[in-house]
């Protein structure tokens, strides 16, 4: 049979599960009926589809194996019917070894099998500790065509697709599992072209869809031909099994038909991002809806219409906590905010076990004057109640918790750290209301919240407090957000020096306070609920810091006192610190 001049491969830009192999194999193959009906020659499936990504650990077990294994040979087995090949990414054993795999399944069996060459080890990836590099991989011959496999990382570097431009290959398929972050898709783009450029050939990047933990992988698939010109685009953070059809012409294959769709940037995309990771991680994990604490605050309004978009209305429950600190207008406004999203509202005053708990502890305080502990035991009380809530009722308590928050240690555990999952864990104040402000003008695609204004705009413009204590406002002890969340993103994501940070027009005083205080919050990250990453650096799986930690930036000429110091107790849900 002589090489084909034409091919329809489909991309299956599809959101797997880590661990349901079964269900990942059944998805495949309803995409591959779909396929089918548009006259597919091959259908694509991105990085470790079958297993889910990342597998971790699981993938270490034998039975994990086996089972990943058989599925695939099932789906091979499938093929023998005459429809479209599939492309498909498993963990694969083979003399002693695991490799990240991607198979192709024709005629009823497994053709042909390549195996992850660059294995990436920074970040959130932790890929050598589970598998192992596979050789430099040539082309798959498919219906007389020389297609490469490259997986994910293996395009971020030169070698592996110039060793299969140097053995013959046509075309390069790259299935990935590349997790969003802001920005990213240009920096893919980059990659890609830089590929293209120096291999001569067209590079279909098919991206995994969906969240898993804390990732969130949004597609965004798409296609270069070899004079680098965009071949397709499809869209971002929802599933699509898409046509594109190719021609072999003079100079090489090109794309001569696929989808154009617009990708969400910026702020849109981050909203997107925390509504799918919330999505995925409560329907994964099967809870029935969320609840959370409404507190007339910007933060967990954000987060309800998170969840409303997330989930729908009918499955959101919100539950204000008053205590004698909580103004008129914070109560007002969290009941405008329910009313406006539409979902289960509910009030549970809080005085009586916070004062049950303060007479229970005065014989011990004895004549202590009031501090911080009686401020914590509100936001504990608090915590307590939800979690009753979501105990009986099911639902997964969602955090509130913001990233500005949690880099200083203005949180109280078992208090408003409180949940299954955060959606706002990886936001700095700024950027929430930044957000909140956007979802007023504009409802994502799949939103399942109302239109308009669903945040009031009094929320966005009040100054922020938690309400601890009378009068109380976050910028008493805390530098402006605007000024917080600068250095604050200097120190976690750019990882400066104390002094280049100054060096920008910032307080040194200030400065060293905000490090000190980033430092000594760490216990408390490391007890935090996980939450969608959108930074390039989240609290987590990208940025592993010790507890025990005595080391400051002296840059600045003058080293911190490496004796126990007491740090300010900013504000009432802080605990107190150990330097």
């Amino acid at each position: 049979m002589p090489p084909a001049d034409r091919l329809v491969i489909a991309l299956g830009q599809l959101n797997a599960t880590v661990g349901d192999i079964d269900g990942n194999a059944e998805r495949l193959s309803r995409a591959r009926a779909e396929a089918a009906a548009f006259g597919a020659d091959i259908l694509m499936s991105s990085e470790l589809f079958l297993s889910g990504y990342p597998p971790e650990d699981l993938a270490l077990k034998p039975a994990f194996q086996e089972a990943c294994r058989a599925a695939c040979e099932a789906l091979a087995r499938e093929t023998a019917d005459g429809g479209p090949a599939l492309l498909v990414g498993l963990p694969w054993a083979e003399d002693g070894a695991l490799y990240n795999a991607y198979a192709l399944l024709d005629n009823g069996r497994i053709e042909a099998v390549r195996f992850k060459v660059d294995l990436p080890n920074y970040g959130v990836f932790d890929e050598k500790r589970v598998f192992k590099p596979g050789p430099a991989p040539g082309p798959i011959v498919f219906r007389g065509v020389r297609i490469g496999v490259p997986i994910c990382e293996d395009i971020w570097g030169p070698e592996p697709v110039e060793c299969i431009a140097e053995t013959g290959g046509e075309i390069l398929l790259v299935p990935n599992a590349s997790p969003y972050e802001r920005d990213k898709v240009g920096t893919r783009l980059n990659i890609a072209v830089n590929r293209v450029v120096e291999s001569g050939l067209p590079l279909i990047y098919l991206n995994q869809v969906g969240g898993q933990d804390e990732l969130v992988f949004e597609g965004a698939s798409f296609a270069l031909n070899a004079d680098r010109t965009l071949a397709f685009q499809l869209p971002a953070f929802r599933e699509k099994v898409a046509r594109t059809v190719w021609s072999r012409q003079s100079e090489g294959w090109r794309c001569i038909e696929g989808p154009r769709e617009i990708v969400e940037e910026g702020d849109q995309a981050d909203y997107a991002a925390c509504v799918l990771g919330l999505r995925d991680y409560v329907e994964k994990n099967r809870f029935p809806g969320v609840v959370l604490g409404l507190s007339g605050g910007v933060d967990s309004a954000l987060c309800a219409a998170m969840a409303v978009d997330a989930l729908g209305a009918e499955r959101v429950h919100a539950v204000m906590l008053p205590y004698r600190f909580t103004s008129n207008e914070s109560i007002n406004d969290a009941a405008a905010c329910a009313e406006a999203l539409k979902l289960r509202y509910d009030t549970i005053p809080i005085a009586g076990p916070v004062e049950a708990t303060e007479a229970a502890l005065q014989p011990l305080f004895g004549g202590r004057s009031r501090d911080v502990t009686e401020e914590n035991i509100q936001s504990r009380t608090r915590g307590l109640i939800l979690m009753s809530v979501s105990n009986k009722l099911g639902a997964m308590l969602a955090t509130t918790g913001n990233k500005s928050e949690m880099s200083v240690g203005y949180a109280t555990l078992y208090g408003d750290m409180n949940g299954g999952f955060n959606p706002l864990k990886d936001l700095y104040k700024t950027q929430i209301f930044r957000l909140a402000a956007l979802r007023n003008r504009w409802r994502p695609f799949g939103a399942r919240g109302p239109d308009g204004e669903v945040i009031p705009k009094n929320i966005i413009a009040k100054a922020p407090s938690a309400e601890l204590r009378e009068n109380q406002k976050d910028q008493d002890s805390l530098p402006p957000y605007p000024a917080l969340d600068a250095i604050l993103e200097s120190l976690v994501e750019k990882e400066m020096r104390v002094a280049d940070i100054v060096a920008q027009g910032y307080d040194p005083e200030t400065v060293k306070k905000v490090e000190r205080l980033l430092y000594l919050a760490e216990y408390k990250r490391r007890q935090s609920a996980p939450g969608v990453k959108v930074t390039s650096k989240n609290f987590g799986r990208d940025r592993r810091y010790p507890i025990v930690n005595r080391f400051r930036d002296s840059g600045l000429g003058k080293r911190e006192p490496d004796a126990a110091i007491a740090p300010p107790r900013p504000r009432g849900t802080s605990e107190r610190f150990e330097d």
